[in-house]
């Protein structure tokens, strides 16, 4: 009996450790992250920026664009941000993060000019011991967002308990083009069987999804609708989404991922065309297949 309960508690020891692990990676990400916001506020956003994009980040605009060469443009003008996370999800090897949170841009240009609000989906990658912006993309919103939010571990955690192990990981291991792959599968649902059917597919079950116009959609069945409403608002039903996967990256425990590009459709094929930005969070879940953590979508 007692070399039951000792086994037992060894096998218990590796998931205790990487648990404290976990909620220290995620300690470290949400104080980066608030830091950052502080630091817009302090000295402006392209400032801030600049002191936080990291080695090869992207920003979104008619498509990915390399985020240093813009905020370094002596010619750039951009308006300042004001935002807080509400969420925040780091990879098991903690060198790979996301925050998510409210954001308003301030019209510095014309006081009497509206504000715009939106969300601010941020990607961040460990380079050099720190946390470094990888990719920044926003879902903007009519009307106002209040800022009175705070990141919750507990709203993580079902990832958490989604996601594979390392040594999982390491088993299935097909590097990025593994999800380059996950990224045309989803695509080809997403044609064949719609927008809703397709992110059940492919999202985990406590998916997030940000889209223009609204709040985030959580959970697979609101998140699933809500995505599929909003193709089919966009869409012609007989036309067909192209995916252009334009980067991405893995993490060092393989278990998280991120990839982005352009979602489009043809526009000879199509009253207006659809052109958006899309960046999605993987995770590698423990049934051994990649699903979909967090969706975003800026259309343009």
């Amino acid at each position: 009996m007692v070399a039951i309960l000792l086994a037992g508690a060894a096998l218990l020891s590796p998931a205790t450790a990487q648990e404290r692990y976990q909620y220290q990676y995620w300690l470290e990400l949400a104080a980066a992250d608030q830091t950052y916001a502080d630091r817009a506020l302090e000295i402006g956003r392209t400032q801030a920026f600049l002191e936080f994009l990291g080695e090869g980040s992207v920003v979104f605009r008619d498509g990915p664009v390399d985020a240093l060469k813009i905020y370094s443009s002596p010619d750039f003008r951009g308006n300042d941000l004001t935002w807080e996370s509400h969420y925040i999800d780091v990879s098991r090897a903690g060198d790979l993060g996301l925050s998510a949170g409210p954001m308003t841009s301030i019209n510095t240009d014309n006081e009497d000019g509206p504000d715009v609000f939106g969300h601010l989906v941020s990607v961040w990658r460990k380079q050099e011991g720190a946390w470094k912006l990888a990719a920044d993309i926003f879902a903007f919103i009519p009307g106002f967002l209040s800022l009175e939010v705070e990141p919750n571990f507990e709203d993580t955690q079902p990832v958490f308990e989604e996601t594979a192990y390392p040594v999982m990981a390491d088993l299935r291991d097909g590097g990025m083009q593994s999800l380059i792959d996950a990224d045309d599968l989803f695509e080809r649902s997403i044609n064949i069987s719609g927008g809703e059917r397709a992110l059940l597919r492919y999202g985990m079950e406590n998916i997030r999804v940000y889209l223009p116009g609204m709040g985030p959609a959580i959970g697979a069945d609101v998140a699933s609708s809500v995505y599929g409403a909003y193709l089919d608002d966009v869409l012609e039903t007989t036309t067909p989404v192209n995916l252009d996967h334009m980067g991405g990256y893995l993490s060092e425990s393989k278990e998280m991922g991120f990839t982005y590009g352009v979602m489009s459709t043809n526009p000879e094929e199509s009253q207006s065309g659809f052109n958006s930005n899309y960046l999605r969070l993987w995770r590698l879940t423990l049934n051994n297949e990649w699903r979909i953590a967090v969706e975003v979508l800026n259309r343009f």
